[in-house]
């Protein structure tokens, strides 16, 4: 079994510079109890624009809930606590965009956090996430088109999302 990659296992200046990006501010705590979390330790936690996590947080989990704040309307973002909410298309966005910015992070990348989204229980409907990612992942890469926060050569924008794009969707 292999273990999932945690923050201690990149430069941790990496991780703020990228969350920077989306002023995001990167908050550590020593004790289990994660302010924000919703699944409780390890996983990170949201309280308005701060991600909060433990040195055993996993990667994959600070990319997630980085991608909650990013996907989310501003209305949301501004009550944020906790409960990122959101539908089932922006879930999938989710996990899309975490994959991009996971290729941000040297010594990481997209292929580590495939492996650690195996790793921890992820589910997809091809069965894997490098299957979904690349033939079953269409809906996604439209939505965060539509809002912005990607480029057609997928790459992140750094912008996060406002209630409607701001001059119309990127177009491949």
């Amino acid at each position: 079994m292999m273990s999932v990659g945690h923050y201690l296992a990149l430069q941790p200046q990496s991780l703020t510079t990228l969350f920077h990006r989306y002023s995001l501010q990167l908050q550590q705590v020593d004790s289990a109890a994660i302010p924000g979390s919703w699944f409780g330790y390890p996983e990170a936690g949201l309280i308005a624009n701060r991600l909060y996590f433990h040195r055993h947080t996993p990667l994959h989990s600070l990319l997630h809930e980085a991608g909650h704040y990013i996907c989310m309307a501003p209305e949301r973002r501004q009550q944020l606590h906790t409960n990122a909410g959101g539908d089932e298309l922006e879930e999938s966005a989710v996990n899309f965009l975490a994959l991009l910015l996971a290729a941000q992070l040297p010594g990481y990348g997209r292929a580590r956090l495939m492996a650690d989204m195996v790793e921890w229980g992820y589910s997809f409907r091809l069965g894997s996430p490098l299957r979904w990612f690349a033939v079953d992942a269409d809906d996604a890469r439209q939505w965060l088109l539509h809002y912005r926060l990607i480029t057609p050569q997928l790459e992140p924008t750094w912008l996060l999302r406002q209630q409607e794009p701001l001059t119309g969707a990127l177009q491949p």
